[in-house]
């Protein structure tokens, strides 16, 4: 096993963040992966990765709103990016959310 090397705790951090503004952008170039397939897969979509970030400030001590939030994380207004890329799920999508969904 490969091993990691010591990081001060700046750089981790700064690793970290990196790692999550690549994640962002990738999930904003990929708006043809739907919320539901990414929830259905991986038990996480966009919405949740917005309220992960909306709580960690509000952790921090500061006010973000589920607006502020969500358009950070598309890039744009979330009714923007719904009426652009959302498409109806399908009843194979529905279900395997029903049968899968973390947040039961």
């Amino acid at each position: 096993m490969t091993e990691m090397p010591e990081l001060t705790e700046d750089q981790r951090i700064a690793l970290e963040a990196a790692a999550f503004r690549r994640l962002v952008q990738h999930l904003r170039d990929r708006h043809d992966v739907e919320n539901i397939d990414l929830m259905n897969l991986a038990g996480f979509c966009r919405n949740c990765l917005s309220n992960w970030y909306r709580e960690a400030g509000e952790q921090a001590g500061l006010a973000i709103s589920k607006d502020a939030s969500r358009e950070m994380v598309y890039g744009m207004p979330y009714e923007d990016w719904k009426k652009l890329y959302q498409g109806e799920a399908s009843d194979a999508q529905k279900a395997a959310f029903a049968l899968n969904n973390p947040h039961k």
